[in-house]
């Protein structure tokens, strides 16, 4: 059985000494992995569209519980992360985090579409990475459904909480003075960067990075993003990590 598709390559693992195994977030068959026979010969022509975070047209070919790639074209190779390591960096763990998450054989139009904004935005240079990464983490908690609810503090009821604090194991807000020992994991919430969390979960996913912040709006949108994701799906990233190193030994050797 043949299968058309259009993919993004997740992660690909060398096989054997001339094929590579790669987890797809495809538009048809969401997540799945398949082998793609001859992708590391010299001169093959699906060599480009088999790489790691690489959008692609795929024709997949399905035998005895297995699929293969039979042809496949890049759509889009996102050539910004290729310049520079710390980009790649990141756009990896994004990709690893929607490994994380992506259902098998289950496809999710908002999940893939989340993902190719990102990785466009990220590879153009088009916002701060800091700023891609907190929108990519919170909107990516939200489609997994870990929605938090930051409408009103969870204690006396205020939409506008002073000193907000967020739960990151309950999801929940609340005032700094209604904050007590129950309120688990709680992460510092100004009122700007609480906006701007309340935005990226209700933006279209065009709009999704055009917010306002400032520095240290940023600052702690980004923490509170971030662990809140880590809390969440109760997992390490090896891809954040080495990001992070590459973003500590940039700043030492300014």
């Amino acid at each position: 059985m043949f299968q058309n598709t259009k993919a993004l390559v997740l992660r690909e693992v060398r096989y054997k000494e001339s094929d590579r195994i790669l987890t797809l977030l495809s538009d048809t068959g969401g997540k799945i992995t398949v082998k793609a026979r001859g992708a590391l010969r010299k001169g093959s022509r699906m060599s480009a569209a088999t790489q790691q975070l690489c959008y692609a047209d795929m024709t997949l070919f399905f035998n005895r519980g297995k699929w293969t790639v039979n042809e496949a074209a890049v759509i889009e190779d996102f050539a910004g992360l290729q310049k520079e390591l710390s980009a790649f960096a990141l756009g990896s763990y994004f990709a690893e985090c929607i490994d994380a998450i992506a259902v098998e054989d289950q496809p999710d139009a908002a999940l893939l579409q989340l993902g190719l904004n990102s990785l466009f935005a990220l590879s153009r240079g088009m916002y701060d990475r800091e700023r891609i990464k907190a929108a990519f983490e919170l909107r990516l908690m939200a489609l997994a459904g870990y929605t938090p609810d930051l409408s009103c503090c969870c204690v006396c009821g205020k939409t506008e909480p002073k000193r907000p604090y967020l739960s990151l194991a309950r999801g929940r807000i609340c005032c700094g003075e209604c904050r007590d020992g129950s309120f688990d994991a709680p992460v510092r919430l100004g009122g700007d960067s609480l906006d701007a969390m309340r935005y990226i979960l209700s933006a279209p996913a065009k709009k999704l990075f055009s917010f306002s912040a400032d520095k240290d709006t940023l600052r702690e949108l980004s923490n509170a993003a971030e662990n809140y994701l880590l809390r969440q799906t109760e997992r390490h990233f090896a891809s954040l990590t080495y990001w992070k190193s590459i973003k500590q030994f940039d700043l030492e050797n300014k």
